[in-house]
Order: C-alpha cells, then sequence, then structure tokens
C-alpha cells in the first residue's frame, strides 16, 4: 500500500544581523585562544586513542591543529533580535512562499533551543505575532527536531487530523553558550520553517527511521547559572568524556538511521540524489560520507558559513541545496540529524515543487575586532 503523497511545501530559512569571525576572538578573547587546548572544544574534539582511529576520528584529525577545529563564521544575535524574531521571519517567509494565509494553518510545530524565557517555549508566543488561529505546540527532540517534527507532522496530515502544519525550528546557542568558554567558537543562531501538506502522487515523505540516543546521556547538559547581574542564565555545558561517546557513536547511529529510512522507503543508498547531513562540525558531512561510501558531492557541507546551528542544520542544508539547484523535483533525498541525550534520525523524500523563501545575505570576510552586520533581505 503506497503512502499518501504528504512532504515539504515550502521552506525559509532566516539568520540573525552579526557574522562573527575567527579575528573576533582572536582580538577579543586572545588569552581564550592562546589556552583553546585545555579548554571545554579541544576536550570534546580530540583523538583520545590514535592507535584507534574510527570513522569519526579519521575526518577530524585534520583540524585537530586548529583552536577553532575548523569553525569559520558564526551567525549571532544582534541587538533586539531574539529566537521569537528569528523565528517569525522564517514562518512568515515560509507561510508566504507557500501562498498560505495565518488561518489556513491548522497546527504549527515549534521547537526553539533555546527559548529566551526558557519555560515555556515559544509556541503561543509566535502564534500571537503570526496571528494563527489554530493548535500551537511546542516540541523537543534537541538537535534532531526537524526530523522529529517532519515525521509528526506528515503523520497527522496523512491521518486527516489537519490539512496544512507549520513547523518552525530554532537555534539559539549564542545567548545560552559562555562567550568565555571555547564552545562558543562552535556556535550560531538560526531559525527555519516548513509547510507541511499534500502534494503530488508519489512525492513527500517515503520513510523514517528514529531511534533514541540514550548512549549519550551525561555528555552535554545544561547548567542554570546568574550572569553579571545577578540574572539567572541558562548555559550549555559539555561533561568529561563527551568527545569519545560522540567519537564512538556517530556512525552506528548514522548508518542504524538511515538504513532504516531507505528501508521503509524502499529504495536503496545509490538512488538518492541528494542528502542532507546535520553538520555540526567542520568534518561531519565527510564523516558521513565515509560511513556511508558515498561520494561527497552528493551532499552539501555549510559548516564555515554557519557553524554549529543545531537543529537548523538539516533545514539550512536542504534549502541551500534546492537554491543551488542540487534538489530539483523529484530528486530523491536523505536528510539526517542527531541530538545528543534526544534521538537520531532519518528521512527519505521525493522532492516536490519546493517553494523557497527569500535567500540569506552571502557571507562577508572581515578584518575588524568588531562583529559584522549584514542587512536581512
Amino acid at each position: 500500500m503506497s503512502l499518501q503523497p504528504v512532504g515539504i511545501r515550502s521552506i525559509a530559512v532566516s539568520f540573525p544581523s552579526i557574522i562573527r569571525t575567527n579575528e573576533y576572538y582572536r582580538e577579543n578573547y586572545p588569552k581564550l585562544v592562546a589556552e583553546a587546548e585545555e579548554k571545554t572544544l579541544s576536550r570534546v574534539f580530540s583523538t583520545s586513542n590514535p592507535n584507534s582511529l574510527n570513522e569519526f576520528d579519521l575526518e577530524m584529525a585534520p583540524y585537530l591543529s586548529d583552536p577553532f577545529r575548523g569553525t569559520v563564521e558564526r551567525r549571532v544575535f544582534g541587538p533586539g533580535e531574539t529566537s521569537l524574531t528569528l523565528s517569525y521571519s522564517a514562518a512568515k517567509n515560509a507561510l508566504d512562499a507557500a501562498k498560505l494565509l495565518p488561518h489556513e494553518i491548522d497546527l504549527m510545530l515549534v521547537a526553539t533551543i533555546h527559548p529566551e524565557q526558557i519555560v515555556p517555549g515559544n509556541a503561543a508566543f509566535l502564534a500571537s505575532e503570526l496571528g494563527l488561529q489554530g493548535a500551537a505546540w511546542n516540541i523537543d527532540s534537541t538537535c534532531s527536531n526537524a526530523i522529529v517534527a517532519l515525521q509528526t507532522a506528515s503523520g497527522l496530515v496523512r491521518a486527516g487530523e489537519y490539512r496544512n502544519i507549520l513547523v518552525v525550528v530554532c537555534t539559539n546557542y549564542s545567548k545560552f553558550t559562555d562567550e568565555n568558554d571555547t564552545l562558543a567558537f562552535l556556535s550560531g543562531d538560526g531559525a527555519g520553517a516548513f509547510v507541511v501538506n499534500k502534494l503530488k502522487a508519489n512525492q513527500g515523505v517515503l520513510g523514517t527511521k528514529i531511534i533514541n540516543t540514550a548512549s549519550t546521556c551525561g555528555t552535554f547538559f545544561n547548567e542554570l547559572t546568574t550572569d553579571a547581574q545577578g540574572n539567572p542564565q541558562m548555559l550549555i555545558r559539555a561533561a568529561k568524556g563527551t568527545g569519545k561517546v560522540v567519537s564512538e557513536t556517530a556512525a552506528q547511529f548514522l548508518r542504524q538511521c538511515c538504513s532504516g529510512a531507505l528501508e521503509a522507503a524502499g529504495v536503496t543508498l545509490d538512488e538518492i540524489n541528494f542528502f542532507a547531513f546535520n553538520t555540526p562540525t567542520a568534518w561531519y558531512a565527510s564523516l558521513c560520507a565515509r560511513a556511508l561510501e558515498i561520494d561527497p558531492a552528493r551532499t552539501i557541507n555549510l559548516h564555515d558559513r554557519y557553524a554549529n546551528i543545531g537543529p537548523m542544520l538539516p533545514l539550512a542544508n536542504l534549502y541551500h541545496g534546492a537554491e543551488l539547484g542540487r534538489i530539483r523535483e523529484n530528486d530523491l533525498v536523505l536528510v539526517y540529524a542527531i541530538g545528543s541525550v534526544s534521538n537520531a534520525g532519518a528521512s527519505v523524500m521525493r522532492w516536490g515543487d519546493v517553494a523557497l523563501g527569500p535567500a540569506p545575505s552571502l557571507p562577508v570576510s572581515m578584518k575588524s575586532q568588531e562583529d559584522k552586520v549584514f542587512t536581512l533581505p
């Protein structure tokens, strides 16, 4: 029995106005850069046993001499920008691209890491800003939010519970990362949104495989502290041994999810036209290509442009893949994302006539000690 053709109808991305380069840290945090190998980022991404290198370690090796571990630029929030303003921009652009009005959205799924108020999430606030009349749910699966939301939305549309579902994913790392911690080197911000509804025959989501990542419990965690003014502040931390766990499980999760999604979709790896992996590190796309034994030309790596934008990564890769003409209507696309202490998941879809929101501004090279501000379209 074939599945009803349900999937992504439109997709949009939105990024904050500040581009932060490595030069910013070299000039403003010279001691942090000089002592980087003693800090969190290098402890997470280092080779613990050079005599037994796995796929992750092999692809990471060329970056170990770089204190930034291959990260080049990050998009971070500027004055007046929040997870809600960025989410609104992405959501509005996705609706406009789909030629839908707010009252035509029956359900909105919102995943934010992390909303400024921490609890509750942004769903009700965003629904108010957009003027939605339907349901608005907060969901959470950390960096696999997009895959989990896509499966949830597709299933609900197929079941006839809802017609048009808007999914909004936002990463707010810069405000929850200690700038005196080298994890900040890796962290960026961004938002993406997509509309899920019925498509043409044989298009849409064909198969999905999601598994929990309980083996990563105790790696990345959130610490409640206070800022310089004494206000409560949540910061992202990495526990000792995180790098070893990430290294040893990365390829395992990837293969299990991708093979399961391919089997569910009834297609083979060779039939996939484009792969949209999450790229939280500079070498993750190469790791995925090596582990699956595919040509790296069949995927995309935007880490040098956006750094680690968590759950936004697969959406950015899908958007730019389509924008660059590397994904065309009726192409088979495999999307994969992994979230620590949550889930890893892959989804196979036949790409429809997906409408794209406006393109974000191109990166700007800079050598000034100040952040570079660009104008959003």
